[in-house]
């Protein structure tokens, strides 16, 4: 890094990149930063779209070869918002060239990579280069208020955790094969694409972790549609002749939950609950009160003191929106709600400020190994239908 910047790549520019893009463009207009970053590159498959995407988000450059970026002296970090299938392989050599490393979630398609990814980290870290796991809804205010409470000990003893991450973009049982219904590229559908997160949020917003599971993954609709102009049935893994292929991940998945400190759990993710677009909800009841949200509503915390008066008592809505909640000072006055793309610009502002002061960033790529040892705990339960124990 230079004294006063951070020099970014970016590998891949499809939704999340779109959203990290945002963000990296965003973060230092609305907040004071210790380090402006510098968007220098954007790496794609295709040179055409690549370029295209470099212009529309503001990159100054683009790229097909992502060895060739991170191997680049006007680079500082690499910011991976690849499928998980190359996760390892490119956090590892970023790595190793010295680049601090964003990658976003699950860390991993396996614990094995994870591990791997784990153990890079470590060793950087000993020369000063740092890792984040992108879990996003961290860094939602009325999430971060919600942590605040419980941390602060005002729903006490945390007794009962009910999280559920709720969609159904593949409810139609026509909606087209996609690599993320393709187990080699995404490692897996509901269970780490969107259970990875009320797993990371359950466990931080509690400040304890997931101990043993019991679950079961479910695939409703084992056959899809390639989309069109996808002939030879690339992602699906079906042949050149064949209309429909494989669906290779779960559509959803349930599972029960014992945390270390003897709460218990129960958690549920998936893309078949019709109605729901992107319904994040977390519940967590407590000796002394409870806190709930739900993304679909996401400006709102409702809080439960159960030492009120209960003839006046009740869920108290908090609009998460004063300029003394988390994150909410740098934008705009009270009342005028932020959106899905702001936890983003926080996940940059919490990055830049953990890099300029020579600390660790936080989620780590323990932290995302931890979470990947419990999808894969979940998948092992419900492959043999017993008790889980999470290990380490």
């Amino acid at each position: 890094m230079t004294s006063s910047s951070l020099r970014v790549a970016m590998v891949g520019h499809a939704f999340m990149g779109n959203a990290h893009s945002q963000a990296w463009r965003t973060a230092p207009h609305f907040f004071d930063l210790p380090l402006r970053p510098e968007m220098a590159v954007v790496v794609g498959r295709d040179a055409g779209r690549a370029a295209e995407a470099a212009a529309r988000l503001g990159w100054a450059d683009s790229s097909t070869d992502w060895r060739e970026a991170i191997a680049r002296d006007d680079v500082d970090l690499v910011d991976i918002c690849t499928p998980g299938d190359t996760h390892a392989e490119i956090a590892i050599a970023a790595l190793g060239a010295g680049k601090h490393v964003l990658c976003e979630k699950p860390l991993a398609n396996t614990v094995a990579e994870a591990e791997q990814m784990t153990a890079a980290a470590e060793e950087a870290r000993a020369h000063g280069v740092r890792t984040m796991v992108g879990f996003t809804y961290r860094r939602v205010p009325a999430i971060a208020l919600a942590r605040r409470l419980v941390q602060e000990g005002r729903i006490g003893d945390v007794r009962h955790v009910r999280a559920q991450y709720l969609q159904d973009w593949i409810a139609d049982p026509e909606a087209p094969l996609s690599w993320r219904l393709d187990k080699t590229r995404a490692g897996s559908g509901a269970l780490g694409d969107i259970g990875a997160h009320v797993i990371d949020l359950a466990q931080h917003v509690t400040g304890d972790r997931i101990a043993e599971v019991a679950g079961r993954l479910e695939t409703f609709v084992k056959e899809r549609p390639y989309p069109a102009g996808d002939t030879a049935g690339t992602l699906g893994g079906g042949g050149a002749s064949s209309e429909r292929g494989p669906v290779t991940v779960d559509d959803a998945v349930s599972f029960l939950a014992t945390f270390s400190s003897g709460a218990m759990g129960v958690f549920e993710a998936t893309r078949f609950a019709t109605g729901r677009k992107n319904a994040i909800r977390l519940e967590i009841n407590g000796s002394l009160g409870s806190v709930a949200f739900d993304f679909e509503d996401m400006n709102v915390l409702e809080y439960f003191d159960a030492r009120e008066d209960p003839e006046v008592g009740g869920f108290r809505r908090i609009l998460v929106t004063e300029p003394g909640h988390p994150y909410v000072a740098a934008w705009w006055p009270p009342g005028h709600g932020l959106g899905y793309e702001h936890g983003f610009t926080h996940q940059v502002v919490d990055l830049v400020e953990a890099l300029a002061a020579d600390r660790d960033p936080s989620p780590s790529f323990a932290d995302g190994l931890q979470v990947q040892r419990v999808l894969a705990a979940v998948e092992t339960s419900s492959d043999t239908r017993t008790w889980q124990e999470i290990t380490r």
